[in-house]
């Protein structure tokens, strides 16, 4: 993963390289194979054959870019989002949710618009209201959706954010505040199993789905020289996710802050 650092401003309190488009076949010739291919592979993995490409195959077959939601910065996919308590990363959610739903350009970065739905798991929405109106001002968007309450991943999640995809088919993110709230019941804390395969489920819905979403997490107190060792959990939670940003400050009231970035796409 590649690692960038930026220094953000918190309201109120890497590059993605295209592919070259050189082939040895036509582009039309490129998506039939790779059509029967994948047919073929299907048929295999099905009769328990290991499915591979060979390296010619792969140059042969053009894959579309990851389209990204804020240019050079957040794409389709699942990153962690990860700073101390109370630093301000409720704040800067909003401040994404809102951009990304209004279509307003994000620290100088184009943004895709579309419907965003924050899960903020700790709040109310008395709460919600007084901090977007203090962000905002009374500027609102039918765009950005909002709920305090959910199931947990293993007690119909995954049920309740299709529902929403299908009313609002224009989703672009889905933000979910914090990964505590929406933790397996009964699954075991702190292993890397556990950690690495909630974060996959989350993953392959944002892939089969084709949105980016962020996972609101926390650090630990004890530091460390890299600042992505200070995920609370195991690695499993960084290694199954596309990227991760930490966001910290000198204090806790300034009003910028400095947000680490890793990722594949970045």
């Amino acid at each position: 993963m590649n690692k960038e650092k930026k220094i953000v401003p918190i309201s109120s309190v890497g590059t993605d390289k295209g592919q070259s488009m050189y082939t040895n076949k036509s582009i039309s010739e490129s998506q039939k194979k790779s059509n029967l291919q994948a047919t073929e592979n299907l048929k295999n993995f099905e009769q328990g054959v290991l499915e591979t490409i060979t390296m010619e195959e792969l140059y042969d077959t053009v894959y579309p870019l990851k389209a990204a939601v804020v240019d050079k910065l957040i794409y389709n996919g699942t990153y962690l989002f990860v700073g101390a308590p109370k630093i301000g990363k409720s704040f800067l959610m909003a401040q994404l949710g809102y951009h990304v739903s209004m279509g307003l350009p994000l620290w100088n970065y184009q943004v895709s618009q579309g419907s965003v739905l924050y899960l903020a798991l700790e709040d109310d929405y008395s709460r919600i209201q007084k901090r977007l109106s203090r962000m905002f001002g009374m500027e609102s968007t039918p765009n950005f959706h909002f709920a305090t309450k959910s199931k947990a991943l293993n007690e119909g999640l995954e049920e309740q954010l299709t529902h929403f995809i299908n009313e609002h088919p224009d989703t672009k993110l889905i933000m979910i505040d914090t990964l505590q709230k929406v933790r397996e019941i009964n699954g075991e804390r702190y292993n890397y199993s556990n950690d690495y395969d909630i974060v996959m489920k989350l993953k392959q819905f944002s892939e089969k789905h084709n949105i980016c979403m962020l996972i609101v997490h926390h650090t630990r107190k004890l530091q460390s020289e890299d600042c992505f060792d200070m995920i609370s959990g195991t690695n499993g939670l960084l290694g199954a996710a596309d990227g991760a940003f930490i966001l910290q400050k000198t204090k806790r009231i300034d009003n910028k802050g400095i947000l680490d970035i890793v990722g594949r796409d970045q």
